[in-house]
């Protein structure tokens, strides 16, 4: 299996990254270290996540951060649609429920 993300998801990994940076960079660097585990996880078990509404999209969130992954499982590789607070409104989430 290979990870690709999309661009929107990498926004959202830059974003959040950035934003943490500005109160602690050592904090930024932890949370993308705990986000680099949690997707090199799913690319040894894929299934992990949850289904969301729309069939094809998981979730899988980064405890002890509250940041969930959005993902697909295709053919040979993890596609990450998204990464998003949890705490963010529901709405704007690829098929959060």
């Amino acid at each position: 299996m290979r990870l690709r993300y999309t661009l929107p998801a990498l926004r959202d990994l830059d974003t959040i990254l950035e934003y943490i940076a500005i109160h602690s960079p050592q904090g930024a660097a932890r949370v993308h270290t705990r986000i680099q585990v949690v997707l090199e996880l799913l690319l040894s078990h894929p299934n992990i996540g949850v289904r969301t509404e729309d069939p094809v999209i998981r979730r899988v969130n980064t405890s002890p951060y509250p940041y969930l992954i959005f993902y697909e499982i295709a053919d040979d590789e993890v596609i990450v649609h998204a990464v998003r607070h949890g705490a963010r409104n529901p709405s704007n989430m690829p098929s959060a429920s």
